[in-house]
């Protein structure tokens, strides 16, 4: 077990791609498992892709692959995270991915009970960005849009491996995000399955990452719900209705 590490024991230097839950965190894991690490994520294994971009709500230790490692975080912010790339969402698709989640990980859920209850959420939407947005910690941060993302994922990516200090070429950049892209790891995971044994094997993980999902997949009664808590900052970040 040579150079296990605990997964609290980080240096400076590391990256943690923080962020509301379902906001795109499990592809952005991909994509820098595939251009920081130079895995085929298209036929690799999850676990292999959590090796190389630790989940330290999901994991007691890592190893360290790269200079610098980057994590994935779902947590508020932390005085030890220095370096944040904040993966924003809008939190009306967040909260429909959210909920597919629940359903099939969790247990069944009304759409507007999950609005008004945050189950098995640290805190709501609004609060979770509002809380990093304020940066309390005063961490080197950037806030990369996951819609911004899905658009342009070479200039974002590019963002994320500048803001690391991390060379890359226009063909890492390109064979990282074609390996990753939703197409292939949809087929990889009818192929391989899913690893998280509690994962219902008749449901797909990578399921539809669409943005303005909320439009035809969200209940008017839960929209409404969320929008009079959410509204002030989604309108802030520029998320029309």
């Amino acid at each position: 077990m040579t150079g296990l590490r605990l997964i609290d024991d980080t240096e400076p230097n590391d990256v943690f791609v923080a962020g509301f839950p379902k906001s795109g965190h499990t592809w952005c894991q991909y994509l820098l498992a595939g251009l920081v690490g130079g895995l085929d994520v298209a036929h690799s294994s999850d676990a292999l892709v959590q090796e190389l971009v630790p989940d330290v709500q999901a994991r007691l230790a890592y190893r360290r692959y790269t200079e610098p490692v980057f994590f994935k975080s779902h947590l508020l912010p932390r005085r030890d995270y220095r370096r944040v790339v904040y993966l924003l969402r809008d939190g009306r698709d967040a909260m429909v991915s959210y909920w597919h989640y629940h359903n099939a990980r969790v247990a069944p859920i009304d759409f507007s009970t999950l609005v008004r209850s945050a189950s098995h959420l640290e805190v709501r939407w609004h609060e979770h960005v509002e809380a990093w947005l304020a940066n309390p910690f005063g961490a080197e941060m950037i806030v990369v849009r996951y819609e911004d993302l899905r658009r342009e994922p070479a200039k974002e990516l590019e963002r994320i491996a500048n803001f690391a200090r991390i060379e890359t070429t226009a063909e890492q950049l390109s064979r990282a995000i074609a390996a990753a892209s939703f197409e292939k790891q949809q087929q990889r995971e009818v192929k391989r399955g899913w690893e998280d044994t509690k994962w219902p094997k008749e449901k797909l993980f990578v399921r539809r990452g669409a943005v303005g999902s909320f439009r035809d997949e969200m209940p008017v009664e839960a929209l409404a719900l969320f929008t009079a808590e959410a509204g002030p900052t989604l309108t802030k970040l520029g998320y029309n209705p």
